[in-house]
Formats: C-alpha cells, sequence, structure tokens
C-alpha cells in the first residue's frame, strides 16, 4: 500500500479492491462473463470511478510496466546479462509481500490461460522491453543494440513464462523458487 499521505493511501485501498473484487468475481464467473458493472457494484464504486483507475476491464490483468523488476535491475551488481536478471526476479520478489506475490499470482493465473489477455500483454510488452534492455545494457557494460542483450532478455522471460504457466495450473507450486531455479538452470548452461 502507498506510504504517501491520505489522499495517495485511499487511492491505492480503492485500487486494491478493485483489483480484489474484479478476481474474486472472475474466479466465480469468469473473465469474460464478469462486467465492469458487475466489479464496481462489488467494489462499492460507480462504473466512472473503475474507469478512473482502470481504462478498461484488460487493464486489470495487463501490465504496462513491472516496476518491482525494473526497479531491481537498477540495484543489481554489473554482470553477465542472465546473471544480472536472474538477481533482479530474486530481488524483486523478496521485495514483495505474500499478499503481492498472490495478487500477482491471481493475475498472471488469467494472463496466462484467457487467449485476449495472453494477446494483449503481448501487445503491451515493448515498452517493458525496451526499459529492461536499457537498464540490462548498463548493468551487462555493453552497448546499446547488443544482440546478446536481446537473446539473454529472450531467454530469460522465455524461461519465466513457462514457470507462470506451470503455476497457473499448480496453484500449490512456489513459484518464486521454481523461477529462480530455472533462471539457474538458464544461467548454468541448460545442460541435463
Amino acid at each position: 500500500m502507498a506510504t504517501g499521505g491520505l489522499r495517495e493511501r485511499k487511492k491505492a485501498k480503492t485500487r486494491e479492491t478493485i483489483l480484489r473484487e474484479a478476481f474474486r468475481l472472475f474466479r466465480e464467473r469468469g473473465y469474460n462473463a464478469t462486467t465492469i458493472d458487475q466489479i464496481a457494484e462489488a467494489a462499492e464504486i460507480s462504473p466512472a470511478t473503475f474507469f478512473r483507475y482502470f481504462p478498461t476491464k484488460e487493464d486489470l490483468v495487463t501490465l504496462d510496466h513491472s516496476p518491482p523488476l525494473i526497479e531491481a535491475l537498477h540495484v543489481q551488481p554489473p554482470g553477465e546479462p542472465v546473471a544480472v536478471l536472474r538477481g533482479a526476479f530474486r530481488t524483486a520478489f523478496a521485495s514483495l509481500t505474500a499478499d503481492e506475490i498472490a495478487a500477482g499470482y491471481a493475475r498472471e493465473v488469467f494472463a496466462t490461460t484467457v487467449p485476449e489477455l495472453l494477446a494483449a500483454n503481448l501487445r503491451k510488452s515493448p515498452p517493458l522491453l525496451r526499459e529492461i534492455s536499457e537498464v540490462l545494457t548498463d548493468r551487462a557494460g555493453c552497448d546499446a543494440g547488443d544482440p546478446r542483450i536481446r537473446n539473454a532478455i529472450g531467454a530469460v522471460l522465455g524461461v519465466v513464462a513457462m514457470v507462470w504457466l506451470q503455476w497457473a495450473h499448480d496453484p500449490d507450486m512456489d513459484g518464486p523458487a521454481e523461477i529462480d531455479r530455472a533462471l539457474a538452470h538458464l544461467e548454468s548452461g541448460l545442460g541435463l
């Protein structure tokens, strides 16, 4: 939750309530069967208030950026791109509360199992990928446009996506630990 003034805390609380109620309804009724009016009613807000927080229902599930990962990338020591990204994932997960990880998991279940949300996340990924590339280029000491950065980002995010897909179908999995194990395997060269 936000640590700023009362207004910021109230806005954060409203946002959290909208998300909590939306995901509850998605689980009960399905993503496509849940309307914005139903979400607004469950969150005890007006549809107009909903739209001040989320321009579309899709925006509840898709992300334009990933602040914990980007923030974590900035504090990683210089190194090989895969190692830097693995460290950033570890740091990002360590900075989240159990509730935040659970909320991220709930969002990812829908983002990986509802085809239109999967497509929407792909459409929205270029700015995040650019930001990751810029920070990683600096942390790895490479020139902008170095294909090794592109390859490392693709490999790491591909591995993470595969773990998220598995985690979406196995809620008892320790997702952060499995992501770290998978990235350690990638970092070691993917030997069998």
